[in-house]
């Protein structure tokens, strides 16, 4: 029998991607570097106890995802600011939704191997029932069947998390968080791994305000000027060098790549500004987005 041919589509151009992230590298003083180390160390311990906090209170309606955020942004806002505690209370329920979704992917891919498994077994060894085959040798149906135990076993923990809602998040990436248990493995020393894990575990992060003087108050781009500001956490707020609490890096600040076009948002809309460490090479980088 023959197949009718799937019809094809007229041709259509693509919408061009709306968003763009460029990275340009910081030039700290080693005074600018202490007072990012202390604003990064400070807001990723406060960002840790929220994810910790999010993550407990389990899965939650459109209502009580706001009225958590709101508790949880208000209780932050004192060892921080209101726009800190915002991005925070923002990233943790980032994190733990896209914990949700990898749960739920893992739970799909989980019934799929348990189906494939149980299909091929039912057929006898050697032997073929329509289109699905059964396994080559008793012995290796013998060790699908086992493995299919194991997965089912599997299955069971994650739709119960996924019941309780209960997600796994590490901060500093699940990655990085293994590799401490087999340092040689990862061709990491004690020493190098833990500038890594600190480094990925800083918090300096802060969504962009399009009613705001150059697209961000709290971390602030002159791209006139070049220089990089940002709003100091009010306990740190004795390490300022401006006005306001605020802190001017020592370093001139540019956008070589496509730096025009990050100005133009920043007088017009919102600019995130993300800092960032990469203690291999010992540099600070800003990513705008």
């Amino acid at each position: 029998m023959r197949r009718a041919l799937r019809e094809i589509a007229a041709p259509f151009v693509a919408v061009a991607p709306p968003g763009a992230r460029v990275r340009t590298r910081l030039r700290v003083s080693p005074r600018d570097a202490e007072v990012l180390w202390a604003v990064g160390r400070h807001l990723g311990s406060l960002a840790g106890r929220d994810l910790a906090a999010r993550c407990a209170e389990g899965r939650l309606d459109a209502k009580g995802r706001s009225e958590s955020r709101r508790e949880r942004k208000r209780a932050l806002t004192a060892a921080s600011s209101s726009r800190w505690a915002g991005a925070i209370t923002r990233t943790s329920e980032d994190a733990y939704q896209l914990a949700s979704r990898n749960l739920a992917a893992e739970r799909a891919t989980l019934n799929a191997r348990v189906r494939k498994i149980e299909a091929r077994a039912a057929v006898p060894a050697g032997k073929k029932r329509g289109r699905t085959a059964g396994y080559a040798t008793p012995a290796e149906r013998h060790a699908k069947t086992l493995r299919l135990t194991a997965l089912k076993g599997r299955l069971t923990r994650v739709e119960r998390r996924i019941e309780a809602g209960a997600v796994s998040v590490a901060r500093g990436g699940r990655r990085l968080m293994r590799a401490r248990l087999n340092l040689k493995e990862a061709g990491l020393t004690q020493e190098q791994w833990r500038a890594e894990w600190e480094s990925a575990r800083l918090f300096l992060t802060t969504d962009g305000e399009a009613a705001k003087e150059w697209g961000n108050e709290t971390i602030r781009v002159n791209h006139d000027e070049g220089w990089l500001e940002l709003k100091l956490p009010a306990p740190l707020a004795h390490l300022a060098n401006q006005p306001h609490g605020r802190y001017r890096l020592s370093c001139p600040v540019g956008f070589a790549h496509r730096g025009d076009e990050v100005a133009v948002q920043a007088a017009t809309g919102a600019v995130r500004y993300d800092i960032t460490y990469d203690p291999a090479r010992g540099r600070w980088f800003t990513d705008a987005s």
